[in-house]
Order: structure tokens, then C-alpha cells, then sequence
């Protein structure tokens, strides 16, 4: 059993040590009495835009809302198919949904969980409009080839980078692909807001615009309403919080990784158990560390007896769900995002851990079943 307790998250090591930095920037925020799309917005856009390497950055309110104002952004309404994976956090399913388009499943490679490029064509038909890779867990989709076809097909592209960011493929960020891209900033994630938040991030400065509209009433000015619009505005206090925790995410990653690569030592060899596969090409930031074991529940069971701390990401596929009961994607055979929901289970994994809790969970998985 593990000789030490260990937590499915903790954000000790990151938020303890910026305690004084944060508190300041709350303070200035305070003290600013402008509380809504003001400079801690803006310097921030710029920030983030400039880390993930693409011309606009636009601050909103969670990252449901960022995948929403991105179809919006492109036209894409009632009518319309968007490519989504089988294998995902309902959300990119539900901004389909929330602009009137139709969510289509493509199954993912079951070696890393990510949208399969080769599966695509094969469910593109004349009312395809768009595909959403989503980079899972901090793996970078191969979106090389997801690019190929979508240009192929005249189709835009819109990434969910929520997990990833810092991730890259063949060199090029996360993020910086798609015609126009989505992020979340909530607290878990690996630049983690203290509350909601989100981005949109693209080179076309038209769709920016677009989306700065819509994330405000629809309005330019204020009063003076173009389009139907959202109130989806990243606000002061949240900007100024990840403004400062955005120059730490590179060291936070490269611990993400460290820890991943103690876990791919302590656990190797371990019967039934499947760890992470990183395609050529593509980086992982590790958001999550998933494995996948045929008794996964029972795995999660004795972990917990043994004090360590894991989730699933994601135990009901979203054509399982019943929010689509009434749709065709209910009545859908799509086994491999089912078996990947039946077997995946998330260890823990944040900056601060140390190989010496690596090894106790490592412990704890050889001793499942003996």
C-alpha cells in the first residue's frame, strides 16, 4: 500500500509561493475601480496571445463559451455538421449544439485517445461545416493531417485547447492551428484561473473582432447593438490572476512532464495496465496522467482504500449521455470511445509532486490484485 497519502490535486506548490504576487494583483484590480474589460484584459489578451504564438487573443468567460463564439464566429448555425470526437468532455459536443449545428462523433485512436485524422473523411458529408480536435489530457492532436483534410474539404478548424496548453505539433503550438481556437482557464487546468475563464485565440484579425462583439452584448458601442450577442467577458480580477501565473506555466510544465516520465518508470511492466502513448510528433503537457486497465473500477477502489487520490476522465462518453438521448448520436455503435470510458482512470499528477510520491502511488498499483 502507498507509504504516503497522496491527493488527486493539490494546489499548494503552485498558489502558496504566489500568495503575495496574487493578492498584489487583486489589489491593484481593487484599487483600479474598473472591474469589466479593462487593462488587466487587454495586457492579458496581448500576453497570451503572444505565449501561444498567434496574433489575438480574446478574453471570455469559461471555455464552453470560447467554443461557442468560435462557430458563431465562422457562421456555422442550424444546418451545419461539426466533426467533434467520440472521446471528449461533453463541452465541445454542447457548443455544437448551443449554436444549432449537429455534433458528428469521429472515433479516436485508441493508443493515445485523440481525434483519429484517418477516421474523418469517411464522416464528412455536404453539410460539414467545421472539425474540433480536441488535444486531451495535454496531448497534442496529429494536426498535421486533421489540417490536410479539413483543407482538403474546404472545412474550417477550431481547436479545443483547453487541456494543452503549451503542447505542440511537429513544433507549432496547440492552439495556433485551427482558424480560430478555444482554451478554458478553469482553476484546474494547467493555467488555472481562481473561477472561471477562458480565450479565443486566432491569426484572423476579422474572426477576433467577431468575437469581441459577440462576448459583449453583440455591441461595439456601448448601447448600440450589432448582432445577437453573449455577456461572456473574462473580468479584471481573473485576467490580472492569470497575467500572473502566466510566466510560470513553462516551469509548471516541465514539471508535468518530469512527473509523467517517473511514472512511466515506476509503472512499466506492470500487467494489464496501458500507460500513455505520445504520437511522433506531438508534445504532452500532462494535464492529466490517464492509464487504462481492464478492472479499472476496482483498480479506483483499492487506490482510495490505499489514500491515493484519481478521477475518470470520462466515465459516460458524450453520445451516452442522456442530454443526447433524443438524438441519432444516442443509437450510435462507437466502441472505441466506450471501451476508453470503461478503462481510463486519471492518477494524480501536479506541479509539487516528488518521485517519492510517484513511487507510492506506483506502489500501490503493483499491489492491486496480489
Amino acid at each position: 500500500m502507498a507509504s504516503l497519502r497522496v491527493p488527486f490535486l493539490s494546489f499548494d506548490a503552485q498558489h502558496s509561493p504566489l500568495k503575495t504576487e496574487i493578492l498584489a494583483a487583486l489589489e491593484r484590480v481593487y484599487d483600479s475601480h474598473w472591474y469589466v474589460l479593462g487593462q488587466e484584459v487587454q495586457q492579458f489578451e496581448q500576453e497570451y496571445a503572444a505565449f501561444n504564438q498567434t496574433a489575438h487573443a480574446v478574453g471570455v468567460a469559461n471555455g464552453l463559451d470560447a467554443l461557442v463564439l468560435c462557430l458563431r464566429a465562422l457562421g456555422i448555425g442550424p444546418g451545419d455538421e461539426v466533426l467533434v470526437p467520440s472521446n471528449t468532455y461533453i463541452a465541445t459536443w454542447l457548443a455544437a449544439t448551443h449554436v444549432g449545428a449537429t455534433p458528428v462523433p469521429v472515433e479516436p485512436d485508441p493508443a493515445t485517445s485523440n481525434l483519429d485524422p484517418t477516421q474523418l473523411q469517411a464522416a464528412i458529408t455536404p453539410r460539414t461545416r467545421a472539425i474540433v480536435p480536441v488535444h486531451l489530457y495535454g496531448q497534442a492532436c496529429r494536426m498535421r493531417e486533421i489540417m490536410e483534410v479539413a483543407g482538403r474539404n474546404g472545412l474550417h478548424v477550431v481547436e479545443d485547447n483547453a487541456q494543452a496548453q503549451g503542447a505542440a505539433f511537429d513544433g507549432q503550438l496547440t492552439g495556433s492551428f485551427g482558424d480560430i481556437n478555444a482554451t478554458s482557464f478553469y482553476p484546474g487546468k494547467n493555467l488555472g484561473a481562481l473561477g472561471d475563464a477562458g480565450a479565443v485565440t486566432t491569426a484572423n484579425e476579422q474572426l477576433a473582432q467577431r468575437v469581441r462583439v459577440l462576448r459583449n452584448y453583440g455591441s461595439q458601442q456601448k448601447y448600440y447593438n450589432e448582432v445577437v450577442g453573449y455577456n461572456s467577458r473574462l473580468d479584471e480580477l481573473q485576467a490580472a490572476v492569470l497575467r500572473t501565473k502566466l510566466p510560470y506555466l513553462a516551469a509548471w510544465t516541465a514539471q508535468r512532464q518530469q512527473i509523467a516520465t517517473w511514472y512511466h518508470r515506476h509503472l512499466a511492466g506492470i500487467e494489464g495496465l496501458r500507460l500513455p502513448h505520445t504520437a511522433p510528433g506531438a508534445t504532452h503537457v500532462y494535464h492529466l496522467y490517464v492509464v487504462h486497465h481492464p478492472r479499472r473500477d476496482a483498480l479506483q477502489q483499492h487506490l482510495a482504500q490505499a489514500g491515493v487520490g484519481t478521477l475518470i476522465h470520462y466515465p459516460v462518453p458524450p453520445h451516452r449521455q442522456q442530454a443526447y438521448a433524443h438524438t441519432p448520436a444516442a443509437r450510435l455503435a462507437l466502441p472505441v470511445a466506450e471501451q476508453l470510458a470503461q478503462t481510463c482512470l486519471s492518477l494524480p499528477l501536479w506541479p509539487g509532486m516528488t518521485e517519492d510520491h510517484v513511487a507510492s502511488v506506483a506502489a500501490a498499483v503493483r499491489s492491486f490484485g496480489q
